[in-house]
């Protein structure tokens, strides 16, 4: 029976791949060849092939379930002329800002290329530093929900209020701890697989390299080299890069427990040059096979992958107008244009290009995205528009320097109780209603504000900055100023 089913499983397999290849340009095909052999390579060979395992990273965008179906070509191509073909693992973290269309498209895409109950696939999700089977249905959990928010919001403030505000920096800090976790556990995986452009390699260290100055946990990273030197990079930062932040008891452990190896073997092929042909003649590939559906605002997205435009156009019309005294359209304008400059290079079809504008153009009232925005902050994050203000402000950090700049800009009515709050951030006691309205302006517990109050604002610094204290570990260079 068993000997039945394998072969009846290996003729769908076969149907799969060649209804995969019939959408195959030329080119493709010829890339696919020469993918193989880069795995073949990077497995010593043809006949240890089978003992070859891959990561693979999922977030449901059209780049990374491309990637994903070409992986796939090739695990079963070889599997058609070789007695074994590589393992593969492909995994997603969960985060507040997963987009039920991103889940909906891994779903629709796992489907079409039939990696459920391949044994030779694993499909997993990491969701609050626990692996798990993925399940597009399941919610992020309440725990993960909060603890991302309370990142999101510690890390936004560890800077001067003059800096611009880079919302999305937990978001760089929880994939760089996911990728080095996720590639450990269960006997790890020999290589992980990526498609990204040297340019957009570099843009997400550099995205790192922010975060975990932020973090307090090393000085600014060489990104460079790209992805070639990302795992001994990511060994190099410690277990926990949120250590800074919580105490021991405070923190959460990867799970299951003793899952994870020691010592990884972990590289990085790159094939970003085998996605060949225009974006879009891979289209009918992605909706017609794969199901995938583009998100309206995902067409718009820039380099920073994981900023929703509205919301990335937003914050810059919100430092215009409150921290650089200009009109909030004016900020958003500089958005527009950088991202079209952007958008351009990536050659992303002018079509495209026009319809962003278009669309931005429709938000005639400036409030409208305003409120469009906003929705998105509260529905992902509970992040509301008073703590906002806050964050944009940066009020806490480097002992509440910028703390009556905030009140007399936000909440005048709250520089009476300017003692009370110093007093309070420092751990002392404080009226009641002193330590509430610390809690509801900030969305932070007290807790964390008053270690916030005993951080400094991170002067952000390039690899090779001559200024750089950092050694890995050590808490970067406090700069106060830019605080006027």
């Amino acid at each position: 029976m068993s000997t039945i089913h394998d072969q009846a499983m290996n003729y769908v397999y076969q149907q799969v791949l060649q209804r995969l290849l019939s959408f195959f340009s030329r080119a493709e095909r010829t890339a696919l060849q020469l993918l193989i052999q880069r795995l073949a390579v990077a497995a010593g060979g043809m006949e240890n092939i089978g003992q070859f395992k891959v990561l693979v990273n999922q977030t449901g965008s059209r780049d990374s379930c491309y990637t994903l179906a070409l992986l796939r070509a090739a695990q079963l191509s070889i599997a058609g002329r070789a007695p074994g073909t590589f393992q593969l693992r492909v995994a997603t973290l969960r985060w507040n800002g997963n987009s039920d269309t991103a889940l909906q498209n891994m779903h629709r895409s796992y489907g079409a290329l039939f990696l459920h109950d391949d044994p030779r696939v694993e499909l997993l999700m990491v969701d609050h530093r626990q692996v798990l089977p993925f399940d597009h249905q399941a919610p992020i959990c309440e725990e993960g929900r909060e603890t991302h928010r309370l990142n999101l919001l510690l890390l936004g403030h560890r800077r001067t209020y003059s800096e611009a505000l880079e919302l999305w920096d937990d978001a760089y800090l929880a994939t760089a701890e996911y990728y080095g976790q996720i590639a450990r556990w269960n006997n790890g995986v020999d290589a992980m697989i990526g498609s990204e452009s040297l340019h957009r390699q570099k843009h997400f260290l550099d995205g790192l390299s922010r975060a975990v100055q932020k973090a307090a946990i090393a000085g600014p990273l060489v990104t460079s080299a790209g992805f070639e030197t990302l795992f001994p990079l990511l060994d190099r930062l410690g277990g926990d890069y949120y250590r800074e932040f919580y105490t021991e008891e405070e923190r959460v452990a990867w799970r299951p427990e003793g899952e994870f190896e020691a010592c990884r073997r972990t590289g990085f092929i790159n094939i970003n040059d085998m996605i060949v042909g225009k974006l879009e003649e891979r289209w009918p590939l992605l909706s017609d096979f794969l199901g995938f559906q583009a998100d309206d605002l995902s067409l718009y997205q820039s380099d920073d992958e994981y900023a929703d435009p509205l919301v990335a156009a937003h914050l810059r019309g919100m430092q215009a107008r409150f921290i650089e005294g200009r009109t909030y359209e004016a900020g958003v304008g500089e958005y527009l244009q950088s991202n079209l400059v952007t958008m351009r290079r990536r050659q992303v079809p002018e079509p495209v290009c026009e319809q962003m504008l278009a669309h931005f153009g429709n938000l005639q009232d400036s409030r409208q995205l305003r409120v469009q925005a906003e929705g998105w902050l509260s529905a992902g994050f509970d992040l509301n528009e008073i703590q906002l203000m806050c964050l944009l402000f940066a009020p806490f950090v480097d002992s509440g320097a910028g703390l009556e700049r905030f009140l007399r800009n936000c909440h005048p009515g709250m520089l009476v109780a300017l003692p009370d709050l110093h007093r309070a951030m420092q751990g002392l006691h404080a009226p009641e209603q002193v330590l509430k309205w610390m809690t509801d302006v900030s969305g932070l517990p007290v807790k964390l504000i008053v270690r916030l109050y005993s951080m400094g604002p991170v002067r952000l610094l390039a690899c090779g900055d001559s200024a750089t204290a950092d050694e890995a570990g050590a808490e970067p260079t406090n700069d106060r100023s830019a605080e006027g």
